[in-house]
């Protein structure tokens, strides 16, 4: 039986398909932003239209987030979404 080789992840699936380091933190830190903005719309039972409400944003773009298109919301635009949820953003430098 003939198997793929495994390669390990190097923790940030952007670098392993060869983006630059640049890009690569960048779009990490996109997708980590859009995930945990996904999960508080879902956490606190928002439809979309409330969510849009709240969030300040029209309806459209409450389903472009939760599709996950991430081409569609700068970095600057999910960190200002997620601190109108309340929550803190954070950057840690390692």
């Amino acid at each position: 039986m003939n198997k793929e080789p495994v390669t390990d992840s190097s923790g940030n699936v952007f670098a392993d398909l060869g983006f630059s380091a640049e890009e690569s933190t960048l779009l990490a830190m996109r997708a980590e932003l859009m995930v945990r903005l996904r999960d508080t719309i879902k956490q606190r039972g928002w439809t979309q239209q409330e969510a849009a409400e709240k969030l300040g944003i029209g309806q459209s773009r409450v389903s472009d987030l939760m599709r996950g298109k991430w081409d569609k919301f700068s970095l600057d635009m999910l960190i200002t979404l997620t601190t109108r949820t309340g929550q803190h953003v954070e950057l840690v430098v390692g």
